[in-house]
């Protein structure tokens, strides 16, 4: 059995009263498209803070890539391959598209700090941004500012940011959260681009997406997960239906 590139085993995490992490066990494996689905509250971006780093679990552990990664910060975890993209757009608007990317390509290198130099001149940077934002569908905007991208330009750019890392997996929280119908089904076929090459954790509220995407499922409420499964058992499990999917109608 292949070993799966990320592993929760056992996650707790508590804000005082409030336990918004129960005991959650989770697998990515290599390659594998893995939505976590949830009502509003569910805790489901604090699980994800926890697997890339920004908060630390009060119990349980994280295997990346068969290590424990548990304790590392979110820049070693991100070195060592584990990217993420954020709910709220966190490109510099003042720079181009390439100096985002190149920048990005540039934090993963031997000189990771070295952020204010002029990134986007060096071609040993240069070379993977292209390839990354040819990845994305945004070769064409290179020398554009992000500022004046639209909003899901600005997903994808995230994206593109999220590939210089050569992840082996990638966290992404709510990709499609803002963007209209167009950009959304466009987004929707740049994720089936990537399925198969990156192991992708998709947090989503846009259920067609997630049904249309998904290897795999796992709902999480109230900090514990309730199901994990293909999308069709997941879609028919009463549990699911009752807590969640039923809110859509």
């Amino acid at each position: 059995m292949t070993e799966p590139v990320l592993a929760l085993s056992g996650l707790r995490k508590r804000f005082g009263a409030l336990q918004v992490t129960d005991n959650v066990s989770l697998a990515l494996a290599p390659g594998e498209l893995h939505a976590l689905i949830g009502p509003n509250g569910a805790g489901k971006t604090t699980l994800v803070h926890q697997i890339s780093g920004m908060l630390k679990p009060d119990a349980g552990a994280i295997l990346f890539r068969g290590a424990d990664v548990t304790a590392l910060s979110p820049q070693r975890r991100a070195r060592a391959g584990l990217a993420r993209t954020f709910q709220i757009t966190s490109t510099i608007a003042s720079l181009s598209v390439l100096e985002n990317v190149a920048l990005s390509a540039q934090a993963r290198g031997p000189r990771p700090l070295a952020l204010f130099g002029d990134a986007a001149r060096d071609e040993a940077l240069n070379g993977p941004a292209r390839a990354a934002l040819e990845a994305v569908g945004l070769a064409g905007r290179a020398h554009v500012s992000a500022g004046r991208l639209s909003h899901g330009e600005k997903r994808a750019l995230e994206i593109a940011m999220a590939l210089t890392l050569e992840p082996a997996a990638i966290l992404l929280d709510e990709p499609l959260a803002g963007v209209g119908r167009e950009e959304g089904e466009r987004l929707i076929g740049l994720l089936r681009s990537l399925k198969g090459r990156y192991a992708m954790l998709l947090v989503e509220h846009d259920m067609d997406a997630v049904f249309a995407l998904a290897d795999t499922v796992t709902v999480l409420v109230y900090g514990a997960v309730i199901a994990t499964g293909d999308p069709a058992g997941v879609r028919a499990d009463k549990a699911v239906r009752e807590a969640y999917l039923g809110e859509e109608g």
